[in-house]
């Protein structure tokens, strides 16, 4: 595991941002594991703009996202899709088909199945990018008993509710279920990027230096074999 230890927010995302970059010039038709949140933004910035400046080419990428909100559509602004097109997918060279975000208004079980059977058709990430939650989860993969395998539906703990509260007009909006990617997907990826911003170093180092157990979901990315971490201490 690379653990990279930054000053501050604008150099974890340029870090996090010429890691990606360096993907897509590697393996110009990569599948990227892209994330939400906050966490990421600053990463998508930076990847905006060296996609303008002629440095990377999202053209033959094929993205996959870990997660979104159960009964939100695409065109909700508090959506995962919506954030992924603002933030990233309507500023770069990016054909929308090779776009792929959870479907929240479907039927969940079936949506999982069908999101599960999607991200193995395309041989899983080549990078997948993560945030993590106070409580160490990754997608809404929460703290629980077993590490989920694969794609499923999840009950979002309190704590992520208060947490994603931040983003919505009142807690009231705050979607109480959502699709995410099983820890078993996630692991699948070739190389994974863990990034966290401020005020995340205690969650961070108990998830690298601790016990790997699924009370601290992102513990299990000490089993990966090539994960970097990029983090604020």
């Amino acid at each position: 595991m690379n653990i990279i230890k930054v000053k501050n927010y604008e150099d974890l995302s340029r870090v996090a941002a010429d890691i990606i970059a360096e993907q897509i010039k590697t393996k110009p038709d990569s599948v990227l594991g892209l994330a939400t949140g906050s966490s990421p933004i600053g990463t998508y910035e930076n990847l905006v703009a060296d996609c303008k400046a002629g440095e990377i080419s999202f053209k033959d990428v094929k993205t996959v996202n870990l997660d979104e909100y159960s009964g939100l559509s695409g065109d909700n602004v508090n959506s995962y899709r919506y954030f992924m097109n603002y933030n990233l997918f309507d500023k770069v060279d990016i054909d929308k088909n090779n776009t792929h975000v959870p479907n929240g208004t479907g039927d969940s079980v079936e949506e999982s199945k069908a999101y599960e059977n999607l991200v193995a058709s395309m041989g899983y990430a080549d990078l997948q990018l993560l945030g993590i939650g106070n409580n160490g989860h990754i997608g809404f993969n929460e703290p629980c008993d077993d590490f989920p395998a694969a794609t499923h539906s999840v009950d979002l703990t309190e704590s992520t509710i208060q947490a994603n509260s931040r983003l919505f007009d009142s807690i009231d909006e705050v979607p109480r279920k959502a699709i995410t990617m099983g820890i078993g997907t996630i692991m699948k990826a070739k190389k994974i990027l863990l990034i966290a911003g401020e005020g995340k170093a205690d969650i961070v180092e108990k998830s690298v230096y601790g016990k790997v157990i699924p009370q601290v979901p992102a513990s299990v990315l000490q089993l990966h074999p090539d994960v970097t971490v990029v983090y604020i201490p």
